[in-house]
């Protein structure tokens, strides 16, 4: 039997799942958790053979759950299911040491494949993640103080209140941005912030 632990804050999806997963005759659904912080302590509780980890929770993300477990158990296998395709979510989620990334509209059509193909030890990303990351391959990557300023033109301030933010010159975040824009291809700030929060660069 594959132990299945199953980590979201919607009570409705985990039902949903838990039906899916309970109807299979070599699946059981050993634990449910409602954030992160719950996760960890229900995966040292049950050390399931597949964990289901959703990303945007209260509390703790399933990034930084995904990493601690993995800190904890090396072996974990821990399938991503989110609503975000973004492919520096994408890489972020398989760098914290998920196995699998799967969108949840694609959830009865993957799932059983998905954690069947993880607990065979195999990794797999949905095509909508495989394309995003193939899009974005050898795009040149926001640094971190670029991504800083990035979070706060998307939160609606002007150089002036960025730089007053960041404690650093207004002439540095104008460089900052000519360096989004150009990296992005973005036209303007506004298009910068939305390609921002649809790659999963930044979160509002």
């Amino acid at each position: 039997m594959i132990r299945i632990l199953i980590v979201d804050d919607h009570p409705l999806l985990r039902e949903g799942i838990a039906a899916l997963v309970n109807g299979q005759p070599d699946m059981t659904l050993v634990a449910e958790s409602s954030n992160g912080r719950e996760a960890v302590q229900a995966f040292r509780t049950h050390v399931p053979d597949v964990t289901l980890m959703d990303l945007q929770m209260p509390e703790m993300s399933g990034l930084d759950a995904t990493s601690a477990i993995r800190g904890e158990f090396p072996e974990a296998r821990i399938i991503v299911l989110t609503t975000y395709s973004g492919d520096v979510q994408v890489m972020r989620a398989l760098q914290a040491g998920a196995r699998a990334y799967l969108l949840k509209n694609m959830v009865h059509k993957e799932l059983l494949d998905t954690i069947r193909a993880v607990h065979a030890g195999k990794k797999t990303l949905s095509p909508e993640a495989s394309s995003e990351l193939a899009e974005h391959a050898t795009d040149d990557a926001l640094t971190k103080a670029e991504i800083d300023v990035l979070r706060l033109i998307a939160a609606g301030n002007a150089n002036k209140q960025i730089a007053d933010r960041l404690s650093i010159t207004e002439e540095t975040v104008k460089g900052r941005v000519r360096n989004i824009l150009s990296k992005l291809g973005a036209n303007d700030r506004t298009h910068a912030a939305m390609i921002g929060l649809k790659r999963g660069i930044i979160e509002l």
